[in-house]
């Protein structure tokens, strides 16, 4: 990959956490301010990024766009929709779809739930390995060597008391989601947050997805959401049927 190409998309993927100022783009990509700048403004040109009125680099509309006509394009997704709503709904939590995209997990679907409050995740970005549970579902049921690539890419970076920072601890607890067979998040990235996720099977029988039910801690602890797992794991079941799955329920 040419130089120019891969700092492209380490800006593009830098501003779309959030808006990053013309010096902190220079100084993730190791450039002068110079270089740093004719790369933006091509990518605005193009529509990738944006210029706010505080002078401020965003992600552009065109971006958003594309990654619009690419979700639409995940079949999983529309697959696995209705019931993500259908749980939304009856109890009035977050819903996510997560995939494996790569060496990475990345939201694929979200539906809020009722009154919900800002989260982290957001369609189209990366689930964190070490804390979000959707993350967790997927990663523990890969084989031994995707699990290592996906691992080394985890950050380890500690959010919370409750934040696995180390990469041991972290193995302990995906063997510990293979054996029971869901996995959670207990406050590990927002600390008022907690989550559940199961994993979702495709047609070869291999965990390609997994579904989440996320809720506000003060609302749902984690013993209520384990509480309703047997129809999560039904819920996660039936999105594995429609991708062709032909396994035993458990």
């Amino acid at each position: 990959m040419s130089q120019t190409v891969a700092r492209a998309i380490e800006i593009v993927g830098f501003v779309s956490d959030r808006s990053r100022s013309l010096t902190e783009v220079a100084d993730r990509l190791g450039v002068h301010k110079s270089t740093a700048l004719r790369l933006l403004r091509t990518l605005e040109d193009a529509g990738f990024v944006r210029r706010g009125v505080d002078g401020r680099y965003a992600m552009g509309f065109q971006l958003i766009a594309y990654g619009q006509l690419a979700l639409d394009q995940v079949e999983a997704r529309a697959l696995a929709h209705p019931v993500l709503q259908e749980l939304s709904e009856r109890h009035g939590h977050t819903t996510h779809l997560g995939e494996l995209v790569g060496d990475r997990v990345i939201y694929v679907d979200k539906v809020d739930g009722r009154g919900s409050v800002a989260m982290g995740s957001r369609i189209g970005l990366p689930a964190r390995t070490h804390t979000a549970a959707v993350a967790k579902a997927i990663t523990a049921h890969q084989d031994e060597a995707t699990r290592q690539r996906i691992l080394d890419r985890a950050t380890f970076e500690r959010y919370t008391p409750t934040t696995r920072t180390s990469r041991e601890s972290l193995v302990e607890e995906l063997a510990l989601t293979r054996s029971r067979g869901w996995a959670e998040d207990d406050g590990e990235h927002e600390g008022h947050v907690n989550c559940v996720a199961l994993p979702v099977y495709d047609a070869r029988g291999k965990v390609t997805h997994a579904i989440s039910v996320t809720a506000l801690a003060a609302v749902a602890p984690l013993t209520e959401l384990r509480a309703h797992l047997d129809e999560f794991r039904t819920a996660a079941e039936r999105v594995s049927t429609r991708l062709g799955w032909k396994g035993t329920p458990r």
